[in-house]
């Protein structure tokens, strides 16, 4: 499986009283194969999945798995701390019909390089799934250094990597291990644009949830080395990317989504978006349906 274009994190849609609401859910999955996401990941962390439980995310995943239907790759989120629960996890998914899992290096606990190179080697070899490595050290305490990731990538069956930092420097120390089984990845949406253009081969986004056909578009710009064109679209996404990090992960894009009629809200520890930024809301609003609008044309093209 070759993994490339825009994919889409997906936020988990909750009602009023906080349950998951699947009508909200099947709405947002919908929205996501018109818009021309390219795959999407169910329970990440954009998808809460630490507060989620085992019954709620096998029911997320296997509707997921049931929407989508064979027509874009479903990742599920599987890192956890402990390298025999991750491997437990990911043989779960593969087992709901998950295509590939992404693996964020083992949060808190902060192994060596070494450490990671023995954890993603042991779930790797489990053949349960493909895996995709994911490395955001503002999330994990740690970081998967471009090293670490030389020794993974031959792995027959370590198909990429999603990374969240976002300097150029570190992308392009990664570029190195691009090859036809192993896709680079951005996991930060105000840099993605110049990762593609740089070569990367997509981006694994937050914004795309509600700007699915602004990313699809923006992925098949600069995948096709079209530099102004896609500047100038991600430059008119900037006041997004600004508004989606006012606030830690998915608070504020789940603020853009309950606007738009697809869930209520967050679990605790987690609050809805602030009164202090609660007034850009309905600014940015009106700025996504605008592009989401101006990029359907381009896309139907």
């Amino acid at each position: 499986m070759r993994l490339s274009g825009s994919i889409t994190a997906l936020a988990t849609p909750f009602t009023a009283s906080g349950e998951i609401d699947f009508d909200a859910w099947q709405r947002l999955l919908d929205q996501q194969l018109e818009g021309g996401t390219q795959g999407i990941v169910v329970a990440g962390s954009t998808g809460e999945a630490a507060a989620l439980f085992d019954a709620e995310y096998d029911a997320l995943l296997r509707s997921a798995v049931e929407r989508v239907a064979g027509a874009i790759p479903v990742l599920a989120g599987t890192g956890l701390s402990n390298t025999a629960k991750t491997i437990e996890l990911t043989r779960r998914v593969a087992a709901l019909g998950a295509d590939a899992a992404l693996v964020v290096t083992p949060p808190y606990v902060r192994p060596t390089q070494a450490g990671l190179v023995a954890h993603y080697r042991a779930i790797a070899g489990d053949d349960a799934l493909p895996l995709v490595l994911y490395n955001v050290p503002g999330r994990t305490g740690g970081d998967l250094l471009p090293e670490t990731v030389a020794e993974l990538a031959p792995h027959a069956n370590i198909i990429g990597i999603k990374e969240a930092r976002s300097e150029p420097e570190r992308m392009a120390a990664l570029l190195a291990f691009k090859g036809e089984g192993f896709a680079v990845l951005s996991g930060d949406d105000p840099t993605a644009c110049r990762a593609m253009l740089a070569g990367a081969d997509g981006v694994i986004s937050v914004a795309s949830n509600v700007l699915p056909r602004a990313f699809r578009r923006l992925a098949d710009l600069a995948r096709g080395g079209r530099h102004d064109e896609a500047q100038a679209l991600d430059a008119r996404m900037l006041a997004a990317y600004d508004f989606l990090g006012v606030e830690p992960n998915p608070i504020p894009v789940k603020a853009l989504l309950q606007r738009q009629g697809i869930g209520h809200g967050l679990r605790l520890p987690l609050l809805p978006l602030s009164p202090t930024h609660a007034a850009s809301t309905a600014t940015i609003d009106a700025l996504v349906r605008e592009l989401e609008h101006a990029c359907r044309d381009s896309l139907a093209a």
